[in-house]
């Protein structure tokens, strides 16, 4: 063997051993992500009371995860600076309304199936109100009244239905994590949701 050919040699062994140790990292790279993504970004928690409660209220499973874990990255002892509560973040002049509409006497909206109830019989109220649903969570994020006022002016909406225009960038950028956090949340737990 001449020293070119080992030479050759060695520097195809060198840059397949380069290819090899790439694949493997990629490979992990993708292993560790798809594991960040189903236990930390986008988990399952509270599994029996969103399926339940998205049976129950009608509402699609996979959106009641994204709107937990947009609103308050399922921690049912959330307080925004707004005074929103728990993990569906209801204000307590809202689960009030609510409550008092459908005789609930007794509720803790830290507690997470009162919390969770709530927040689904206000999303169901909403729905009744708004025919799009992503002007509805435009109203459970902005307000009912602001969405109103917003679906008459031409600037935000063309049909009355549907806003084109969020006025309020904090709203946009909520609808926006909610679409991609909905998309996400089909995307890996389809397969084990849907059986």
């Amino acid at each position: 063997m001449t020293k070119k050919t080992a030479l050759k040699k060695f520097v195809l062994y060198r840059l397949l051993s380069l290819i090899v140790i790439t694949a493997l990292i990629v490979i992990f790279a993708m292993v560790f992500v798809n594991l960040y993504e189903t236990k930390v970004a986008y988990p399952l928690k509270y599994k029996k009371l969103v399926l339940e409660n998205s049976k129950i209220y009608n509402l699609d499973k996979y959106m009641l995860f994204a709107i937990i874990n947009t609103e308050s990255g399922f921690n049912a002892d959330a307080k925004s600076n707004k005074g929103a509560i728990g993990l569906m973040q209801l204000t307590t002049s809202t689960a009030n309304y609510i409550a008092v509409k459908h005789n609930i006497l007794d509720y803790d909206l830290t507690n997470p199936m009162d919390n969770v109830k709530i927040g689904c019989l206000y999303i169901n109220y909403l729905q009744n109100k708004f025919e799009d649903f992503y002007t509805v969570m435009t109203a459970y994020n902005a307000g009912e009244g602001n969405v109103s006022i917003w679906l008459k002016n031409k600037e935000y909406s063309s049909d009355g239905r549907t806003l084109k225009i969020i006025p309020f960038k904090e709203t946009d950028e909520y609808i926006y994590k909610i679409k991609k956090s909905f998309e996400k949340y089909k995307n890996l737990y389809s397969h084990i949701l849907d059986k």
